[in-house]
C-alpha cells in the first residue's frame, strides 16, 4: 500500500485560501471543503495570517513560522559567506607567482581552523589535488628558497631592517649568489621582512627672510661629480629627543655620497647643537675641510640660503679655504634634493625607529649610525648598489689603473 503524498501548497496559494475564506461569509469548514482542503490546514494559515498581520503593525509580536525559517535560512547563509570572506582574506597572503601550490600552501596553514572541503570550493581547487600535495615532499624549488631565505633574513637584519629587495639583491650578487628580485620580494613578504617607510615632517630650519647677501644657484641640480671633493652639499635638520629637539648640520660629498670629514669625537664630519646660529653649521665645514682636501679643479659648495650659510662669517671661511659658494633658490627645496634625502633617509632608518632619548644619547646614536653603517656598510643605488666607502675604494683603483697605463711605455 503507498502512502499518498503531502501536498505542497505556495505562499501565494495559502494567501488566497486565507482571503477567500475571510470573504466570502462562508464557515471555515465550508471554504476548506470547497477548495478541497482540510479545514484544520486552513485554520492554521489563518492563524498564521493574524500574527502577520499584528508583527507588521507591531515588531515585538513574534514573527511567523515562514519568517523564522527564512531568518535561520539568511543566518546560515550569512555564516557560510563570513567564513568563506574570512578565508579569503587569511589565503590572500599566499597568493604568488604559482596560484595552485600557494593555494594549498593557505590550506595546510589554516587546515586546523576551517574545514578542508570549504577551504577547497572556496580557493576553487580540489580536495585530492590538496591531499596528493600534501603528500609530496619539498620540490627542489622549495629547498632552495629555504636556503635562500635564512640568507636573505641575515642581510635584511644586518642592514637593521633598512633593506628592500633590490638592495637584497645586491647584496646577494656581491657573494655570487645571484636571484631575482621578485623571488627576493616574495621571500621576504612570505617572512614578514618589510623595509622602513618614510613619514612624518620636521619643523622648518631655512630662515631666508633676511637681507644678508646670498649666491647663485651654480650648481643647478646637476648632483653628479666626475671626482671626489668637487661638490658638496650641505643642510640642517632637526632630531626629536626628550629634552627637546637637536639640530643636526652636514656637509656631504657628492661624487660618493659621503657624509665627509670622519675624524676624532672632536672633528666629526657632522656637528650637533640645540642652536642654529652659524657657529653650528661652520663646525660641520671645519670637521670636513680637517679630513678631505678640495679637488684641484675646484670645490664648489651648495646649501640653502639660511641666514647661517648667508652668513659673513660663513662666506669667509668658505673664501678662506677657496671654496665657490652655491645656494638653492628662494623656497625650493628640490635644488638641494641629495641632502633632504639624505636626512630622510636618515629619519626612517634610523631616528623614527628609536625610544626616548635625550641629547647625548641621540648625539651618540647618531654618531654610530653615520661612522659605522652609512659611510662604510650601507648600500646607495646611486652608487651602483656600493657603499661611499667601497665606491671611493672602487674608483681610486681605476686612478691608479689609469694612471699606471698612461705612464707605461710603448713598444713599437
Amino acid at each position: 500500500m503507498t502512502t499518498k503524498p503531502q501536498p505542497q501548497y505556495t505562499p501565494e496559494q495559502r494567501a488566497e485560501a486565507v482571503r477567500i475564506s475571510e470573504q466570502s461569509g462562508k464557515s471555515t469548514y465550508q471554504v476548506a471543503r470547497d477548495l478541497g482542503i482540510s479545514q484544520t490546514t486552513l485554520s492554521r494559515w489563518r492563524r498564521q495570517a493574524l500574527a502577520e498581520r499584528k508583527h507588521d503593525n507591531d515588531p515585538d509580536v513574534p514573527l511567523s513560522t515562514d519568517e523564522r525559517r527564512e531568518l535561520a535560512r539568511l543566518r546560515r547563509e550569512n555564516k557560510q559567506l563570513q567564513l568563506e570572506r574570512d578565508l579569503l582574506k587569511k589565503a590572500a597572503a599566499f597568493f604568488g607567482q604559482r596560484p595552485l601550490v600557494e593555494r594549498y600552501r593557505a590550506m595546510e596553514a589554516h587546515k586546523d581552523d576551517d574545514p578542508v572541503a570549504l577551504m577547497a570550493r572556496v580557493l576553487k581547487v580540489a580536495r585530492s589535488g590538496y591531499y596528493a600535495w600534501r603528500r609530496r615532499g619539498p620540490s627542489k624549488r622549495q629547498l632552495e628558497d629555504r636556503v635562500l631565505t635564512e640568507r636573505v633574513e641575515e642581510l635584511f637584519k644586518a642592514s637593521r631592517g633598512t633593506y628592500g629587495s633590490p638592495r637584497i639583491q645586491a647584496a646577494l650578487r656581491a657573494e655570487a649568489r645571484p636571484a631575482g628580485r621578485h623571488r627576493i620580494a616574495r621571500l621576504m613578504r612570505q617572512a614578514g621582512l618589510v623595509a622602513r617607510e618614510r613619514k612624518g615632517r620636521s619643523p622648518r630650519t631655512t630662515d631666508s627672510r633676511h637681507r644678508l647677501p646670498v649666491a647663485d644657484n651654480l650648481l643647478a641640480r646637476r648632483f653628479g661629480a666626475c671626482e671626489a671633493d668637487s661638490k658638496w652639499v650641505a643642510d640642517i635638520t632637526y632630531l626629536p629627543t626628550c629634552e627637546g629637539w637637536l639640530v643636526l648640520a652636514v656637509v656631504m660629498d657628492l661624487f660618493s655620497r659621503r657624509v665627509v670629514g670622519l675624524g676624532s669625537l672632536g672633528q666629526r664630519p657632522w656637528s650637533m647643537a640645540v642652536h642654529l646660529r652659524s657657529e653650528l653649521v661652520l663646525t660641520a665645514l671645519q670637521a670636513a675641510l680637517g679630513k678631505r682636501v678640495p679637488a684641484a679643479s675646484g670645490l664648489l659648495f651648495h646649501s640653502d640660503r639660511g641666514s647661517q650659510y648667508a652668513s659673513w662669517v660663513y662666506r669667509q671661511a668658505l673664501s678662506a679655504a677657496g671654496i665657490t659658494c652655491s645656494m638653492s633658490r628662494s623656497g625650493n627645496c628640490l635644488d638641494n634634493a641629495v641632502a633632504e634625502s639624505f636626512f630622510g633617509t636618515l629619519k626612517v632608518e634610523l631616528v623614527y625607529r628609536l625610544g626616548p632619548m635625550d641629547r647625548r644619547q641621540m648625539r651618540t646614536t647618531v654618531a654610530e649610525w653615520l661612522e659605522v653603517f652609512y659611510n662604510r656598510q650601507r648600500r646607495h643605488s646611486a652608487l651602483g648598489n656600493r657603499s661611499p666607502e667601497e665606491y671611493e675604494r672602487h674608483y681610486g683603483k681605476e686612478v691608479q689603473l689609469s694612471k699606471a697605463a698612461v705612464s707605461q711605455p710603448t713598444v713599437h
